[in-house]
C-alpha cells in the first residue's frame, strides 16, 4: 500500500507543479484555462489508472489469500477426519 501512496504523492506534486507553471507563464486567460483543464484531465486519467492498478493488485492478493485459506481448511478437515478414524479404531 505504501507504493500506492508514493505514486499518488508524486502525481499530485507533478500536477501542482504543472498548474503553477501554467499559471505563472505569460499567456491569455482563456489559453491558460484550457491548458489547466487539459493537464488536469490528463493527471486525473493517470491517477485513475494508478488507483485501478492498486485495486487489482489488492484484489489479486485477496483472492490468493482466500484460495490458500480454503486449501488449508480442506487439509485440516482431512487430517481431523483421519485422527477421528484413528481414535475410533483404537477405542473399538
Amino acid at each position: 500500500m505504501k507504493e500506492g501512496k508514493i505514486v499518488l504523492g508524486v502525481l499530485a506534486g507533478l500536477a501542482a507543479g504543472a498548474v503553477l507553471g501554467i499559471l505563472l507563464a505569460p499567456d491569455k486567460g482563456a489559453n491558460t484555462r484550457k491548458k489547466i483543464a487539459g493537464k488536469g484531465s490528463k493527471y486525473m486519467d493517470d491517477i485513475k489508472e494508478k488507483l485501478n492498478d492498486v485495486y487489482h493488485s489488492i484484489l489479486d492478493k485477496t483472492e490468493t489469500a482466500i484460495e490458500t485459506g480454503e486449501e488449508l481448511a480442506t487439509k485440516a478437515k482431512s487430517k481431523t477426519e483421519d485422527i477421528r478414524k484413528s481414535v475410533n479404531n483404537v477405542t473399538s
